[in-house]
């Protein structure tokens, strides 16, 4: 029985210390999106400002609805190839631009597209793909045989036996649903942010700025 509990907590330890690490880069992302979509706004902002056009206009209004659809991607409204083609829609505008600006500035549009493609492709691997899922199953089962042997132990004194048995399977139980919840940092709810899913805010406040630069 001591053999089970220390297997179970072995790989429990094995499990969170991976969840962990994705869950310090994901937690990045948010951030690095909101910085790139910000210099392809300030970039476009500058272009609007030195040579307003219709094109610079329709580009602007287009990357508020990116902005916003990008939002509801992360709440699963939006699909992930509709926001990697809404990325690609950049293209028609990055054309239109060459005429109109220093070729290094629409170069570093450029590379903000491709760095905000990848942070979509990689949050969409990280919220589909479950970590070791063959662990979680052989955690949960060393958890369910720890479980049943403590309620089948006899000790003495019964009071104390029955709290060390609550302790041990509440914490047990508790880790498992906490690495799972860790596991996918991006699973958000309709009512919005809960205590482990990775924080929008960068890119909420980013929509605000937005708002106020057009004012």
């Amino acid at each position: 029985f001591t053999s089970i509990i220390a297997a179970t907590t072995f790989l429990i330890g094995f499990l969170i210390v991976g969840v962990i690490s994705d869950y310090k880069e994901s937690e990045k992302i948010p951030g690095d999106m909101a910085a790139s979509l910000e210099t392809i706004y300030d970039e476009a902002y500058i272009l609007n400002k030195n040579k307003g056009s219709k094109v610079t206009e329709d580009f602007i209004s287009y990357y508020n609805d990116c902005l916003k659809s990008l939002i509801e991607w992360f709440y699963r409204k939006q699909r992930t190839r509709d926001i990697i083609g809404k990325l690609h829609e950049m293209n028609n505008y990055f054309a239109e631009f060459e005429s109109m600006m220093q070729a290094g500035f629409l170069s570093r549009m450029k590379n903000e597209q491709s760095n905000l493609r990848k942070m979509v492709i990689r949050v969409d691997n990280i919220r589909d793909m479950s970590f070791i899922q063959s662990g979680y199953i052989i955690v949960e089962i060393l958890t369910s045989l720890v479980v049943i042997g403590l309620l089948l132990m006899k000790l003495e004194p019964f009071y104390e036996s029955v709290f060390f048995a609550m302790t041990v399977s509440f914490l047990l139980i508790y880790m498992i649903n906490l690495i799972k919840d860790l596991d996918n940092p991006f699973d958000y709810s309709a009512a919005g942010e809960s205590g482990t899913e990775i924080s929008l805010k960068p890119l909420h406040d980013l929509i605000i700025r937005v708002n106020e630069y057009e004012k």
